[in-house]
């Protein structure tokens, strides 16, 4: 008799409380509905105050989960350029920014942390930027969920460090033969194909591969039409049974 397999859950996240003062940026209220958990921008690459506690409170209203997103300090290159910060400034910087962050919500307390931008792909290939992230989770709450790209040197040394684990890939993101991230200044990087989006996401969460941009098959938003693309994804996965949960259900204490 063939054995019933359980069926694969993910944690749908996304990036939001980017805007800045005045200026909006992205659907946050339109795009919540979809996601089981919310990566918020704490104010170094985008962000502020006002919108940390809106961000927070919409996310709290809606039981999503609800996780840092810190950055490097640079609002003008939204937090996409390498800095040469030091292990130390980077554990300030995080502490700092995870800090706030919690500060905001009812519990005080988050779900997970994930970093952004060219702090995370420096993470993926450099062990002291891996590291210095880790120790600063270690610092503020070490019950905290460390979100790193599947696969890389960064997940191991998080392990290393003790730290719980998410491990993640990219909806709409094209990935090199070793499995980084391709780089936004390549053509391709970003996949804006939508039904190439959902095959491609499909493909990673029940067969656990994915195409490189070169052809190697693989183990394993700032998209255009994000909303729509988020609620066709979330369709998608329930119609092929994948089940969809905040990852702190998801990841073992």
């Amino acid at each position: 008799m063939a054995s019933l397999s359980a069926p694969p859950r993910i944690d749908f996240n996304c990036d939001m409380g980017e805007g800045f003062g005045a200026y909006a940026l992205g659907l946050d209220r339109e795009i919540i509905r979809h996601v089981t958990s919310a990566n918020i921008a704490c104010g170094f690459h985008a962000g502020d105050p006002a919108w940390m506690r809106a961000t927070v409170r919409l996310a709290e209203e809606h039981g999503v989960g609800i996780g840092a997103h810190p950055g490097f300090p640079d609002l003008r290159g939204f937090g996409r350029r390498n800095l040469a910060a030091t292990p130390a400034e980077i554990r300030d910087d995080v502490v700092y920014q995870v800090g706030a962050l919690a500060a905001f919500t009812t519990r005080k307390a988050l779900q997970h942390v994930k970093p952004h931008g060219a702090l995370y792909n420096m993470a993926v290939d450099d062990e002291r930027v891996a590291r210095a992230i880790g120790e600063a989770l270690l610092d503020v709450d070490a019950s905290l969920i460390l979100v790193v790209l599947a696969g890389s040197r960064w997940e191991a040394v998080a392990r290393r460090q003790g730290l719980r684990v998410a491990r993640e890939v990219f909806a709409d993101r094209a990935v090199n033969a070793d499995g980084s991230l391709v780089s936004r200044s390549t053509p391709g990087a970003v996949i804006h194909d939508r039904p190439a989006v959902i095959d491609r996401s499909l493909r990673m969460v029940v067969e656990g591969r994915v195409t490189a941009i070169t052809g190697e098959d693989l183990d394993h938003s700032d998209t255009p039409g994000s909303v729509d693309l988020a609620a066709e994804l979330r369709s998608a996965f329930e119609q092929a049974g994948v089940q969809l949960e905040p990852m702190s259900r998801l990841v073992a204490r």
